[in-house]
């Protein structure tokens, strides 16, 4: 009885620790290139004409001129330059979701990271 007490103890004790532990400042499968497939604003879609978002194996991320280092926490992607950071919610899809203020509502910019099934020659 004791025994099984302590192995309880010690799984509860391996739990936490795994939750303290720190988040990985590159995750590679988040890393790629993610073209803008898609803008709403205030509720109706808008042409989506952005520039690529490339997040790097490294950890660093650039966007129209812009660079910085990027983060995952959870379901979200942080983006942090000198000037702002940012954040948008992953996905199902290899997609981004980034949501912000605009006038009376929100605006949205989705982009998509395109996966290449290597092997194939067609887009069939």
């Amino acid at each position: 009885m004791a025994r099984s007490k302590h192995l309880g103890l010690f799984g509860l004790g391996i739990l936490l620790l795994l939750s303290l532990a720190p988040v990985s400042q590159a995750q590679t499968e988040v890393s790629g290139r993610y073209k803008c497939t898609e803008m709403k604003l205030k509720g109706k879609a808008a042409p989506c004409a952005g520039a690529p978002l490339i997040l790097k194996k490294d950890g660093r991320f650039e966007i129209r001129g812009r660079e910085g280092d990027y983060s995952v926490r959870g379901d979200w992607l942080l983006l942090n330059d000198r000037e702002k950071t940012s954040r948008a919610r992953i996905v199902p899809g290899h997609r981004l979701v980034f949501q912000y203020p605009c006038g009376q509502g929100k605006c949205e910019v989705i982009f998509e990271r395109r996966v290449a099934d290597l092997g194939k020659n067609s887009l069939g």
